[in-house]
């Protein structure tokens, strides 16, 4: 009887989860949340890269109190490698940034959306997460940049118009992606439970008014608020993460239980 033939080594390749952040208004909050949230990611034990789609008015580096050299604009043109603009931010995770007021992407040309797409694919094998930090709103940058990702997150306020606008990016998600299920949080609540209040509020809307590619509403999952806090102000008043100025503060705890529910998702 014969020896079977030895195995060849199998090898695994990485492949990052990869998750868009968004808003359908500005002003909530989005970008100091996906910062924190990488922060908390990575304290979990996951190597995570925040990319900065906000092509024509990026803030992440402000957020950050980073001043960087080389972003991705200088990756686009051609002046440096991918490789020369990831970069080590606070917190641990890594950061592809976006130079701010680059009018020239600010809409989605064929170039750009060729860069974006050779750019993201050769980040996803370095990383376990990849969180895109996108503009807000429903522009075709901000669609494209959130159709690259296997989940989305939608980030809301209580006010009237920021559920307002929650809403519309909630149904062009379903209507152009066949997004099936959307993630949402509710930042700055002042009472505990609101958030879930507004989720379910907002469920409601979309049964009545929302219906996909596929003839079905998509499901909300309510992934967390986070209470309004002073200690945020402070921390974005000093350019420092909330979870490293202010770790036991109520809104560092908010964003540390949205990171465990989306690891536990995973």
């Amino acid at each position: 009887m014969t020896a079977p033939a030895p195995q060849a080594p199998t090898t695994t390749t990485r492949v990052a989860r990869t998750v868009a952040i968004t808003s359908g208004k500005g002003g909530v909050g989005k970008t100091f949340f996906s910062a924190n949230l990488a922060a908390a990611l990575t304290r979990q034990g996951m190597k995570v890269l925040v990319l900065d789609a906000d092509l024509g008015l990026a803030n992440l580096d402000v957020v950050l109190n980073l001043y960087p050299k080389i972003t991705l604009h200088d990756v686009f043109t051609g002046k440096a490698e991918l490789e020369e603009a990831i970069l080590p931010a606070p917190g641990g995770f890594s950061v592809l940034l976006a130079g701010s007021g680059l009018v020239e992407y600010s809409r989605l040309t064929p170039e750009v959306r060729d860069q974006l797409s050779t750019i993201f694919e050769a980040v996803k094998p370095r990383f376990d997460v990849i969180l895109i930090d996108t503009g807000a709103g429903i522009s075709d940058v901000v669609l494209y940049a959130v159709s690259m990702a296997q989940e989305v997150i939608v980030v809301a306020t209580p006010e009237p118009t920021s559920m307002t606008d929650a809403y519309a990016t909630i149904k062009v998600l379903a209507s152009q992606q066949s997004r099936e299920q959307l993630n949402l949080v509710v930042n700055q609540v002042t009472r505990q439970g609101d958030g879930r209040a507004i989720c379910n509020q907002l469920q409601q809307v979309v049964e009545r008014f929302v219906q996909g590619a596929n003839g079905s509403f998509p499901k909300l999952y309510f992934l967390g608020d986070i209470p309004l806090d002073p200690s945020v102000r402070d921390a974005v008043q000093k350019r420092q993460l909330l979870l490293e100025l202010h770790p036991g503060s109520a809104a560092a705890q908010g964003v540390v239980q949205v990171a465990t529910r989306l690891h536990a998702r995973g």
